[in-house]
């Protein structure tokens, strides 16, 4: 297995990428593996590390379609849905309470 070139924090070379710059490029990593890794030291722990892409190698990002539109809607409109009540929260319900706040204060 070959090793990665690790980068210190940000002194990449031009032509690499993290997944987040790629989207905000309007691309996307495309099945290629990982080319480089970024490392940003921390005092007392182990260091932040972030994988690198090439942007040359990088795909355009996938048009949003109308099923994939409604298919999104749907999910999120699942997590606002309360379970207890089945009333739209108007909010994502936390998963910590597991229901909206009204149903979450009072357990009957």
């Amino acid at each position: 297995m070959a090793t990665l070139p690790v980068y210190r924090w940000r002194l990449a070379p031009d032509g690499f990428a993290t997944r987040r710059q790629l989207r905000a490029l309007g691309l996307r990593p495309g099945g290629q593996d990982v080319a480089a890794q970024l490392e940003r030291p921390r005092r007392r722990r182990g260091p932040l590390v972030a994988y690198l892409y090439r942007v040359d190698r990088a795909k355009p990002v996938r048009p949003m379609t109308p099923a994939r539109r409604a298919a999104l809607a749907r999910a999120n409109q699942a997590r606002r849905t309360c379970p207890a009540c089945r009333r739209d929260a108007g909010y994502v319900i936390p998963v910590s309470l597991g229901a909206c706040v009204p149903c979450a204060d009072n357990p009957n």
